[in-house]
Formats: structure tokens, sequence, C-alpha cells
């Protein structure tokens, strides 16, 4: 899942906002925002270079009687950002996640070093750790993947560590490309294979599928990526909140897929289907 391109950032936070009116801002900006972060009765919405304007947000916010102010970032002062705040993430004993300026952990079945810089997927977000989650009970050893919007490249790196025979991630954007090739390197997964794409048609039959990406992007390409799962496949998506679940579930059942399973996180969800 990507956090958009390089160039400015604008940063918008809505202020005195509760879980409800989060969800709705999210759904209202899924299609235009590059990423979200949640905090105390707030949340910041982040665009890149295509920018929003005072119009399209006033036309979201003032019927929900939310405020809101506006700061164009550089991409300097995003990844110190992120620097200053990365803290390590441990997904139920299974996996940690770490920077490389953090300590090596004990005691767990995989650790992951990223270095997030402007890209998405740390496994803070809810998504993110809600997929690494899932993916512990996924068989992987001698499996062909496709990582749909790899973002920093985490979710291609776990299916690696777990024995993947072939992985290819994909991203449309140009710097999560760089950045998660210098975390395949990091992680010594050299063999994972890296296209700068936005199609999620590849001409491939792949075991297992992962895509964190958003609910448009799932409901758009659903047929896809359910004509690459080879028979016994699995598709393990998320990016998707629970308001989102009823319209992609019904895609997918159209599309000849099985529900497997739902998994909730703060009102993030994930869901596994079957071929």
């Amino acid at each position: 899942m990507q956090m958009g391109s390089g160039g400015k950032y604008t940063e918008v936070v809505f202020l005195h906002t509760t879980e409800a009116i989060s969800e709705l801002l999210i759904a209202g900006l899924a299609d235009r925002a590059d990423g979200f972060e949640e905090g105390d009765h707030l949340l910041k919405a982040f665009f890149s270079n295509t920018g929003i304007t005072t119009a399209e947000l006033d036309a979201i916010t003032v019927p929900l009687n939310v405020g809101y102010k506006m700061e164009e970032l550089e991409p300097q002062n995003w990844n110190a950002l992120w620097e200053s705040n990365f803290d390590p993430v441990v997904v139920d004993g299974f996996v940690a996640v770490r920077a490389s300026f953090h300590q090596p952990f004990e005691n767990v079945e995989q650790e992951i070093v990223i270095n997030p810089k402007m890209s998405f997927g740390t496994g803070h977000h809810a998504t993110t750790w809600l997929m690494m989650q899932q993916m512990r009970d996924i068989s992987f050893a001698g499996k062909r993947v496709f990582d749909f919007g790899t973002g920093t490249g985490i979710l291609a790196i776990l299916a690696c560590k777990q024995g993947a025979a072939a992985v290819l991630a994909t991203d449309i954007d140009e710097w999560s490309i760089e950045n998660a090739r210098e975390n395949f390197e990091i992680n010594h997964c050299p063999g994972i294979r890296l296209q700068q794409s936005g199609s999620a048609g590849q001409e491939e039959i792949f075991d297992v599928i992962l895509a964190n990406i958003n609910r448009n992007v799932l409901m758009e390409t659903l047929p896809q990526l359910k004509a690459q799962l080879a028979p016994g496949g699995v598709l393990l998506l998320s990016g998707l909140l629970l308001a989102d679940e009823a319209g992609i579930v019904n895609r997918a059942v159209e599309c000849a897929l099985i529900p497997d399973g739902r998994f909730l996180k703060d009102n993030w969800l994930c869901l596994r289907f079957l071929v």
C-alpha cells in the first residue's frame, strides 16, 4: 500500500474528531488521500503533489461540523517524522518489525528490518498488522506469491522469510520501489522480483496473492487477482474499513472466490478468500 510519490505533501489535520467522524472522513477521502494517521481526537490525511482544494475539503467537513488546518510538508520532513515516531512492532510473537537503528529482537519467529521513508507499511497501521498476523496461518513454503501494492516491501519480505519459492512485488509509486529495493537488501531477500506497475494483471499464476491497498482499487481489480490464483490458492486483502466488508465480499463472490475468514482490528478489516 503506497503513500504517494515524491515532491511536496499536504497534511490536513481534522480537529476534534470522534471515531465515527474519522471513519466518515476516511471513507470520503479514500480516493484522494495517500494515507491517514489517527490520533487522540484528530485525524491527519496526507496528499501528494496532486493536492486537494479547500472547496473539496469543505464539501466533506461542513456537513460533519469538523474544522481542519492544512500545511505543506517537504519530503525530508516526512522522513524525519517517520524516523522520530518509528517504534518496533511485534505481532503475536510471530514477527517483529524494527528499524535499522533498533536493537534486534529475541523470541520471535521472524524479524523484519524496515526503513520506511515515504512508503506505507511498517506494521503500525492495523491493516499491515492484520496482514502479517494472518500470513502466519498461510503455507508459503515453495509457493509463488504476488504482493500487489508492496509499499515498503514488508509483506513480500515476510513471504520470502516464510519460504516462498518466488515473490513478485509491485507498486505504482517510484519512491516505494526504491524503498522496497533497499528493504529487500537489508533483509537478505534479493530474490524478490520488484516491478513499478499499477496493474493487477501480471499474466502469471500465483499460489498466494497479498493486496493491502484500498476498497476502490480492490473492487476494480478483484477479477484480475482471482484470474491469477492457482487452484487451492489464497487471496488475502486489507486496506479496508469494516463498512467496506459487504461490498468487497459481494464482489469477491461474483468472481467465484470463497470467503474463508474475516479479521478485525481498530475497525480495520482483513479478509481471506480461497479459490
